[in-house]
């Protein structure tokens, strides 16, 4: 079970109540909305606020910076990955597995969908050193690369895992193509690659990695 969340609190550290909490959601979704618009080294505290017609003093309030708004918006969208976790930690045995592969794929790609602007912005950050970024990043994909290394693991040990095949290096080569195959899957449109085709590609490899089936 997850451990309850700490209650929210302004720059103050003043606990938010029903109204509070309304205009600091109101502050985040207009942030999300304009990062899909200008880069996040262009959005200034001004434009935000007049998004949501309120003034750049209330802001303040709530958040020390743009970059603070954007942190929290990448720990957010992270708080949809245990339903990923969930469903790799299921059975893979027979058709039930590329099945499940197939939605694990589907998911990292409506993901980055709904979250695209935020995530890029989160993904730059933590190439760059940034460990805010990268700490929110880390807690994103680490279940899901464990997840995954536990099922090669169980899949090694039953001698359908080549041996030499290491399960966290090849849970961690797995996130990292789907994340980003999920982050660029429109430009594939330019090789004539449709959605679809991506997934079942994608979910074939990951089934195969995972399974050591075909």
């Amino acid at each position: 079970m997850a451990p309850p969340r700490s209650p929210l609190v302004d720059q103050s550290g003043r606990v938010l109540g029903p109204r509070a909490r309304g205009t600091r959601l109101r502050l985040l979704d207009a942030t999300a909305e304009l990062l899909e618009k200008v880069k996040v080294r262009d959005l200034r505290v001004v434009d935000i606020a007049r998004a949501v017609e309120t003034s750049p003093a209330t802001f303040y309030q709530y958040f020390k910076d743009v970059e603070e708004v954007v942190l929290r918006l990448a720990e957010q969208a992270s708080d949809e990955m245990p339903a990923v976790v969930e469903e790799i930690e299921g059975s893979w045995r027979d058709a039930q597995g590329l099945a499940r592969a197939r939605r694990i794929v589907d998911a990292f790609i409506r993901h980055w969908d709904r979250h695209q602007a935020v995530l890029r912005v989160r993904n730059l950050a933590s190439d760059e050193g940034d460990r805010r970024f990268r700490a929110v990043r880390r807690k994103a994909l680490s279940p899901v690369i464990e997840a995954l290394a536990r099922q090669i693991e169980a899949a090694r040990e039953a001698g359908r895992v080549r041996g030499e095949i290491h399960p966290h290096a090849a849970a961690a080569a797995m996130a990292a193509i789907l994340e980003r195959l999920a982050a660029y899957h429109q430009e594939l449109g330019a090789f004539g690659v449709t959605r679809d085709q991506l997934v079942e590609t994608s979910a074939h490899i990951l089934h195969r990695t995972v399974t050591g089936r075909d």
